[in-house]
């Protein structure tokens, strides 16, 4: 299981992606948003074991006062709820840069974002 905790003092909006061999609309990676988590509140992103996801997954959040935890590695998501194949995407989709979380052999993790 992986959750995202928010450990600031503002609301933040966090997506997750993960890798999932022969995803339905095509590629190995699954994306999903946006969970929108309160200050001190964390949710779960990912509900599987996480050893299976080969280690390594990615992550992007941004807050209501406009900070963002973006990296390089980029993907299209939409600005409302979605769940889709890395393949996917949509008309009203913007690109955002992910940053990369490998978290081993632990099963369970909890990435705390902080200012």
């Amino acid at each position: 299981m992986f959750r995202i905790a928010n450990g600031t003092q503002t609301t933040i909006w966090a997506m997750f992606e993960w890798r999932r061999p022969n995803c339905p609309d095509g590629g190995d990676w699954e994306k999903k948003g946006w969970w929108m988590i309160p200050p001190g509140q964390s949710k779960v992103v990912y509900g599987g074991d996480l050893v299976p996801l080969q280690a390594c997954s990615y992550y992007y959040a941004h807050g209501a006062n406009g900070a963002q935890w973006a990296g390089p590695i980029t993907e299209f998501v939409p600005s409302t709820a979605f769940d889709w194949c890395a393949n996917t995407s949509s008309t009203d989709a913007r690109r955002v840069g992910m940053r990369e979380i490998c978290t081993g052999n632990f099963n369970n993790y909890t990435l705390t974002l902080t200012p």
